[in-house]
């Protein structure tokens, strides 16, 4: 046998993570329906903002990240420092 391709899928929690960051860093538009598409729950964008956060620290960068909370329905997460 020869050798075989393998591939890999990112998970659905994966995914949402991924947007949440996307449509932060990118703004509105595709990102944005992609992640409501997935149905996320307040607890899965909770856990994907706070993954979020260490990759740019930037006052900036969480406030936006606050905003698309605030717009995906979440108005009262505690992303920690």
């Amino acid at each position: 046998m020869g050798a075989g391709l393998t591939v890999h899928f990112a998970s659905r929690l994966d995914q949402i993570h991924l947007k949440l960051y996307a449509l932060v860093d990118q703004g509105l538009g595709k990102h944005e329906g992609d992640l409501r598409a997935l149905t996320p729950s307040r607890e899965e964008l909770i856990q994907a903002a706070r993954w979020i956060r260490p990759h740019d620290p930037s006052s900036g960068f969480r406030e936006m990240l606050e905003r698309a909370l605030h717009c995906l329905g979440v108005e009262d997460a505690d992303l920690g420092p």
